[in-house]
């Protein structure tokens, strides 16, 4: 069933009031755990760049079951069976890559929902209490999952306006090493052409009344209140693998000043 957390994550898209998440790039329940005492609102598993399978997915969802986070998955590809795995085995929602037409947002949507909005099979799983919730769950599902999404080439760009009025698409996120690749301009994410389109991401976005995502690398105050600013509402921040790799650094750093280490 759907909990606290998720219901929030719902509330927020739909008032379009910002929320907080990072992704998970291991496939360890305890650091998606730490993150989630962390008081981060949703966390995102990312599928689609790492070796985390279905069972590392249920896994993270059993570790932040009943805490403060909801779990989205973003998923390998749009494909309809993995993402009714990701749904089944508790994940919220999905955030579906590489999206480029209306017709692919169709079917992510479509994938995540059940008759008569969708084509989702009915199962017995985590997500209605192995069955003790059934009828629960499957009526409140259709209005309580999440689908976002990814918007990372010049394609999704130009036909942002035709994804955006898929219904019970919740908005996008960004996907901006991609694009920079897209545009002819590899890991230029801020060049001018680059900024140009975030921005028109962002106003379709607001014009269609859907959220947009951004992820912010080494996040600072500074540029939390920049993507607040430009209009996006569900942020993430870092992942996993960067938070630790940045807490171990300082330590290190820390005690090489206090013995005088070279």
């Amino acid at each position: 069933m759907f909990n606290g957390s998720e219901l929030r994550l719902r509330k927020a898209l739909d008032e379009k009031t910002p929320i907080i998440g990072s992704w998970i790039q291991t496939s360890s329940p305890t650091c998606a755990e730490i993150l989630a005492n962390a008081g981060f609102s949703w966390l995102g598993i990312d599928a689609e760049h790492t070796s985390v399978g279905i069972q590392g997915i249920e896994a993270i969802a059993r570790a932040i079951h009943g805490r403060d986070t909801a779990l989205l998955v973003r998923v390998s590809r749009a494909d309809t069976i993995e993402i009714r795995q990701c749904l089944d085995v508790g994940a919220a929602g999905v955030i579906v890559p590489m999206v480029e037409t209306a017709a692919q947002a169709r079917m992510a949507v479509a994938a995540a929902k059940y008759p008569p909005d969708g084509v989702r099979g009915y199962c017995f799983g985590r997500m209605n209490d192995w069955g003790s919730n059934f009828d629960e769950y499957a009526a409140a599902a259709n209005n309580s999952v999440v689908v976002i999404a990814m918007i990372e080439t010049k394609a999704g760009v130009e036909n942002i306006d035709e994804i955006l009025a898929v219904p019970e698409l919740d908005g996008i996120f960004i996907g901006p090493y991609d694009m920079s690749g897209s545009y002819g301009v590899p890991g230029q994410t801020q060049h001018p052409h680059l900024k140009k389109a975030y921005q028109s991401l962002v106003d379709a976005c607001r014009h269609h009344g859907k959220v947009a995502g951004q992820h912010i690398v080494n996040s600072t105050p500074e540029k939390l209140s920049e993507a607040v600013a430009l209009g996006y509402t569900f942020i993430c921040l870092d992942a996993d693998i960067i938070l630790i790799n940045q807490s171990a650094r300082t330590a290190m750093e820390t005690a090489r000043k206090s013995f005088d280490i070279k």
